[in-house]
């Protein structure tokens, strides 16, 4: 007999979560600490899967994660800043008498944005067959479809790093202790420190000592909070042949005809 077709009274859901920064932990919603494999679930009742759909097929398919900010390694500042966002994560049942027995595997994917409402969170779990949905071929287009320094565009983004420290914060524009140079524009603002620290954006305008950033910071950055800048890529073949040598890895087809061609010969 199976854990499936015993007494229902000795089951316990029990949560695999992992950072894409490698960080993670275990949750059950045993009353008490499991130990299952050598690693610690944490009790955590709250934390519930609020829809979880398996059928057969390939069809994109995927559930809910709600729950209440009860465990300290799943605070509201982590959530909002979106530390959690994209962590891997698995359910299954155990049976917590002979937790390092049978287990019953429920649901696993990813994290999707998540919501906090009232001191309780929501998230979707997106699932690996959702990765069927997706494009097979990338469309044309004439700028590059790579990310400055990723597995396509191969630029070494050693030395085109520099770490700021800010000097004052008014929404989405961060001013910093010195002169920010035009390569980091289109770059990624890292911060490294307080509340906010491991949080991301896109820096899509500088102003003299000044940053843009895409997003507003989840939480305030104070004076001397450091925030490391990347070199941006306004993904050009220009700007990838001449600034960065790279032109073999343009991942575009800036030489190809466009829509536009039709307007120019309107006859034809």
């Amino acid at each position: 007999m199976t854990i499936a077709e015993g007494a229902l009274t000795s089951l316990a859901f029990c949560w695999t979560i992992e950072r894409r920064d490698g960080a993670g932990l275990g949750l059950t919603s045993h009353d008490q600490a499991l130990s299952i494999g050598g690693a610690s679930f944490r009790p955590s009742p709250g934390i519930t899967p609020a829809a979880v759909r398996m059928r057969a097929g390939l069809e994109p398919q995927g559930g809910e994660v709600e729950g209440a900010l009860s465990n300290a390694a799943l605070s509201e500042q982590d959530l909002v800043a979106g530390r959690w966002d994209g962590a891997r994560v698995a359910l299954f049942a155990v049976d917590w008498q002979a937790p390092d027995g049978e287990q019953v595997a429920l649901a696993g994917g990813r994290l999707g944005p998540v919501s906090i409402r009232d001191k309780a969170f929501a998230a979707e779990l997106v699932g690996a067959a959702n990765a069927l949905s997706a494009p097979v071929c990338p469309e044309t287009s004439p700028e590059c479809r790579a990310d400055l320094g990723d597995r396509l565009c191969r630029v070494d983004l050693a030395g085109r790093r520099e770490i700021f420290a800010v000097s004052a914060m008014d929404d989405d524009r961060i001013e910093l202790d010195r002169a920010v140079g035009e390569r980091f524009r289109f770059g990624e603002a890292c911060v490294l420190d307080g509340a906010s620290g491991g949080w991301r954006s896109q820096v899509i305008a500088v102003d003299g000592d000044a940053v843009l950033l895409r997003d507003v910071p989840p939480f305030a950055m104070v004076p001397g909070c450091r925030v490391r800048l990347t070199e941006g890529c306004d993904k050009r073949f220009a700007t990838c042949r001449d600034r960065f040598a790279n032109a073999l890895n343009f991942r575009g087809e800036p030489h190809l005809p466009g829509n536009d061609l039709l307007t120019r010969f309107p006859g034809a």
